[in-house]
């Protein structure tokens, strides 16, 4: 169990100052306050002088109180031990050194928001703060006109600790009239601001993704495999799936997340709808006409969200209509959730429900449909009973909360002859109708319905395997909607076409808001610089004899033309080559010509466009060794040349980054020594490890030679990703970029830091060692030890970063080290080979083989899953990008096996998913749909990749065009022997040779289906089993066989009703 302190985080004291405190949140609630207390002071308030609130110190229990809450909506964080005082004109604060040091930030802003001064009283360790007390109360009574002032207090709260005992020991025996307001802070805290909305919504979506994505597939696992597991197993398993929210796709650091409760599991007739109520160390009970309840809550940044949901196994029909009511009455009282209906509406609009479709359950309904929740799991003051007659206002949130306990079913069975429903969904009112946070978990009676019966399973357990090809049933009962149409694939198919839905909408206002800006997508053309190898004739070098020369400071070529040595830059050398004859050598040099069909005019060359250039000039000359000297000496310094000004271009199209700042003695840099880079670092020598480390804005990665030094921006990382070695060779850091950087001299937008984690040894002897030699084993746990100690270090590490990724300075660049997902890995060849390619929670990824493998699953416009069919062991993925002008990314040859687990993967992540029986050419498909995007959208965007359509009319043709089929034939009978068995097939296979001979035959001379049959009948007589020898028969039973794994010709290609193979 996580550290809850008093239900909401708190900063470590330690690291107050890595903490700052949100000013415009504060002077905007500041004011909020002071004008509640203004405008409610009689009402709410108490005609309060001044409202002392004590925070006490933190506890390991989970608990909510509203002098925390108010530290959190207020400051930002929670304050333990902290006595807060609000009077007119001023705020008084007694609190520890630390504490104090932070809450100096907010004097001038509240100054700025409500004209008060804030006071600072810091307590020494040592001091029981006595005298401190007394100088407040002192203040109270001096800006009170009264002689005995009202101070407000929250009752409810009783102090602990020393200091709150020694506070409110002081309250008491002054001349002060205490009152509570209670009711002032929870109208205070009704309505949210967009700040806290958002944060609920974040909680809501984890909540939700855990139910329906943890908690239903559990329940369904442990159900299906007639498991024994407790209540509590699954609480902790539940609470495990909150605390790690990157696991459903939820984009929240986990320092941020914790429970609003243990998750509680209930089934076997002992059922408990408060949420105080826990789960028990009985196992789940599932049998027939049982239920259960489960129930999660999860917070985000200390703002909580909660859903519960009831399964049915089995249920009779009383049970049916009873949760169909309170399905009815749960929609109800939300729909009564709208400005301004009194609160009590919705406990009354769930009774009218219920009053009109079973009256008999009210004595059973829980005493209100919900409560108000925030930065309470239970704000007072906002309970949905009869009663309460506040006003609802937009803003509000509410855990609507409906059930019917103790209800009785008709059976014999002590577990299930007593049952409790609940239903509760996370709301918020707005001006539009109530907004349900947690829709997404389905509460329908046909997803929560379950039926658990082999008699009913039978049938539709052998449709699936015929479907599947195996022929093989299940000898298991398996757990099941009750309306079948729910399968997997077909809820998959269901979400596919939402998705469908949604991604034309999407790509049609993208595209055309593109229509526009659409262009050729060229830039201009790169010009390039003038080449001048000597400013003056004076500069050329003087040479003795006219032979060709190479002058590596001025980069030129001094070729010998009429008597004159003229220079040529080499970098309008296109290529040398020289040759021997008969004892003599020629070297042929071609030139650049600006003006041919690969070498345009740039803007330099446009200068002298009437001028004439030389294309090619040959040499012969008797000194072959000479030759062969300038050839090579050309072709190094133009491929030196050559490697320098691309780096230049490639440099110069760099973004510029800020500076890296060295960490000072204050703070030590995070260091990870004896790592490799890649790419790495290209030079003479031997390659050298080098040191990671953090500083204050990026990382600097350093070897001991001082020329190989990379630094990494934080700004600069898109995304980041740690992979510690389980079935690889190295454990690495992968840092991929927003904009290139330089490694040495190449560009890139990914860089790799890693170490091996296993030493090459090489065995002396040769031969191969037992398993159990004490040496092997010895070696093998060193190995262990050694993988793990490095994982640990880079573990470390990283969470060290986190620390200071969490600060306020970086939360805009929302960095956090991802892991990639190896269960949901796959195999495939994104580049030239074959690699284990793996999900992450934002990207797929492949980091092991080079060159990487980086997408980011949101610049994905869909996924088309090509070569998929019966029979095929491979296919292929195409990866459609949202900018049309990138190049589709082909991951080939994917295990068939792993089919199903990625169309799980890519809904479970609302990627749109097609399917194609072939390869489709994506350039032009994508060149057609940027130059009329308009017509790509008429005609139904991406639908024209959607197999199931064409799949559809094929079913419909099959079925018109099903020939008669005698009653009175009987199937096979098991039980027949093999030579029966072998009769029957190796007729099929006659038939099917008749078959291609009938079609031949009706081509070459017309022949009716009437002739046809029976020419097939004769032979079928003529060639009776009985005069085959048992060895023809066995080799074409073998023929017969091998021809099975043939997949069959489509629907589309049906033969005629005549052509079936016969019965026996």
């Amino acid at each position: 169990m996580v550290n809850h302190q008093n239900g909401v985080a708190k900063p470590p004291a330690s690291a107050a100052s890595a903490y700052t405190i949100n000013l415009d949140n504060f002077r905007k609630r500041l004011k909020g306050f002071y004008t509640c207390w203004s405008d409610h002071k009689s009402d709410l308030w108490g005609f309060t002088d001044a409202i002392a609130i004590a925070t006490p110190p933190p506890s390991e229990d989970l608990r909510y109180l509203k002098s925390s809450a108010l530290n959190i909506w207020l400051l930002g964080y929670e304050f333990p031990e902290t006595i807060m005082v609000f009077m007119n004109k001023q705020i008084h604060f007694l609190c520890s050194q630390k504490k104090a040091k932070l809450l100096e930030t907010t004097i001038n802003s509240a100054r700025e928001a409500v004209g008060v001064d804030i006071a600072i009283h810091v307590k020494a360790k040592d001091n029981d703060g006595t005298s401190l007390m007394e100088e407040i109360i002192g203040f109270i009574h001096t800006q009170s006109k009264s002689e005995s002032p009202i101070v407000g207090y929250i009752s409810k709260e009783a102090p602990e600790g020393k200091l709150l005992e020694t506070w409110s020991e002081k309250l008491g025996n002054s001349n002060l009239k205490l009152t509570d307001v209670t009711n002032g802070f929870s109208e205070l805290f009704s309505v949210k601001d967009d700040t806290e909305l958002s944060c609920i919504k974040e909680a809501a979506y984890l909540t939700q993704s855990v139910m329906k994505n943890f908690v239903i597939p559990k329940l369904e696992r442990v159900i299906d495999e007639e498991k024994k597991v407790s209540h509590s197993s699954l609480m902790d398993g539940a609470e495990k799936a909150v605390l790690n929210p990157t696991r459903f796709k939820a984009e929240l650091k986990a320092e941020d997340v914790d429970i609003c409760y243990p998750p509680i599991f209930q089934s076997g007739g002992q059922f408990d709808l408060r949420p105080s109520a826990a789960s028990n160390d009985d196992d789940l009970y599932y049998n027939s006409t049982s239920v259960i309840i489960c129930a999660i809550g999860s917070r985000y940044n200390s703002y909580c969200s909660n859903i519960a949901r009831t399964i049915l196994i089995d249920a009779t029909e009383t049970q049916r209509k009873a949760y169909e009511v309170l399905l009815k009455a749960h929609d109800a009282a939300i729909g009564a959730l709208k400005p301004g209906n009194i609160v009590g509406a919705a406990y009354q609009a769930a009774l009218s429900v219920i009053q009109k479709e079973a009256p008999g359950l009210l004595p059973n309904l829980t005493k209100s449909a919900g409560i108000g929740i925030g930065l309470e799991f239970r704000e007072s003051g906002l309970s949905l009973n009869s009663k309460n007659d506040r006003v609802l206002k937009s803003g509000m949130v509410f855990n609507v909360s409906l059930g019917f306990q103790n209800l009785q079913a008709q059976t014999n069975n002590p577990k299930t002859e007593k049952y409790s429903l609940l239903l509760a969904d996370t709301v918020i009112v707005g001006k539009k109708p109530p907004e349900v946070l947690t829709a997404g978990c389905s509460k329908a009676v046909k997803d929560v319905a379950y039926s658990f019966s082999e008699e009913e399973d039978e049938e539709p357990l052998k449709v699936r395997s015929d479907l599947n090809g195996t022929g093989v049933l299940s000898s298991k009962a398996t757990l099941r909607s009750d309306n079948q149409e729910m399968s997997k694939e077909e809820v998959r198919r269901q979400h596919q076409a939402e998705l469908a839905r949604q991604k034309n909408e999407e790509i049609a206002r993208r595209l055309a808001g593109s229509v526009s800006a659409a262009g050729e997508g060229r830039g201009p053309a790169k010009t390039s610089g003038e080449l001048i190898a000597y400013k003056n004739v004076n500069d050329i070098p003087f040479v003795k004899q006219l032979a060709i020369q190479v002058d590596q400071k001025n980069e030129a070529v001094l070729l010998p033309i009429y008597g004159s040595m003229v220079p040529f830059h080499v970098s309008t050398v296109k290529s040398v080559t020289s040759h021997q004859d008969h004892g003599t050598c020629t070297i042929r040099v071609i030139f650049y010509v600006p003006g041919t069909p690969f070498n345009p005019h740039d803007a330099n060359t446009l200068k002298f466009q009437g001028s004439i250039y030389l294309k090619e000039i040959t040499f012969r000359s008797k000194d072959s060794r000479h030759i062969s000297e300038v050839v090579q000496q050309i072709k190094t310094l133009r491929r030196h040349v050559t490697s320098r000004e691309s780096e230049r271009a490639e440099r110069a199209t760099l973004v510029t980054q800020e500076r890296l700042q060295l960490a000072g003695n204050r703070m030590k840099p995070i260091k990870l020594s004896d790592l490799w880079i890649r790419p790495a670092f290209v030079g003479r020598g031997r390659k050298l490890t080098g040191s990671l480390e953090a500083h204050v804005n990026g990382f600097r990665y350093a070897t001991s030679k001082p020329d190989e030094r990379v630094d990494v921006m934080f700004a600069n990382i898109k995304h980041a990703f740690f992979q510690p070695a389980e079935k690889e060779m190295i454990t690495l850091l992968h840092f991929h970029l927003h904009n290139h950087i330089m490694v040495g001299n190449k560009k890139t937008k990914d860089i790799q830091f890693y170490v091996e984690v296993m030493d090459v040894v090489q065995t002396l002897g040769g031969g191969r060692r037992s398993a159990l030699d004490p040496d092997e084993i010895e070696e093998e746990q060193r190995e262990r030890d050694r993988k793990n100690k490095l994982n640990m270090g880079f573990q470390s590490f990283v969470n060290k970063v986190h620390d200071i990724w969490a600060q306020p300075q970086f939360k805009g660049l929302d960095l956090e080290f991802d892991m990639p997902l190896r269960e949901l890995g796959f195999y495939g060849v994104p580049h030239k080979s074959s690699a284990f390619i793996v999900p992450t929670s934002s990207c797929l990824v492949e980091l092991i083989e080079t060159p990487f493998l980086v997408v980011s699953l949101g610049e994905v416009e869909i996924v088309n899953l090509e070569r998929i069919g019966f029979g095929t062991k491979n296919f292929d993925m195409a990866i459609v990008f949202k900018d049309f002008k990138r190049d589709v990314l082909r991951i080939d040859s994917i295990p068939s096996s792993s089919l199903d687990g990625i169309k799980e993967w890519l809904d479970m992540t609302d990627l749109k998913y097609y399917e194609s029986r072939l390869n489709l050419n994506w350039r032009p498909i994508l060149k057609t749909i940027t130059e009329d995007p308009e017509k790509f959208i008429e005609d139904g965007g991406w639908e024209f990749l959607n197999m199931d359509a064409s799949e559809s009319d094929s079913d419909n043709t099959e079925e018109s065009d099903k020939g008669y089929e005698p009653s009175d034939v009987e199937p096979e009978s098991a039980s027949e022997d093999e030579d029966s068995a072998s009769e029957s097939l190796v007729e099929s296979d006659e038939d099917d040779e008749e078959e291609e001979s009938s079609e031949d035959s009706e081509e070459e001379k017309g022949k009716t289906w009437e002739e046809l049959e029976r020419e097939a009948s004769n032979a079928d007589r003529d060639k009776g089993d009985e005069s085959d020898s048992e060895e023809e028969k066995r080799r074409r039973k073998v023929k017969v066989l091998g021809k099975s794994h043939i997949p069959e010709r489509s629907a589309s290609k049906r033969m005629p009703p005549s052509k079936r193979p016969k019965f026996k």
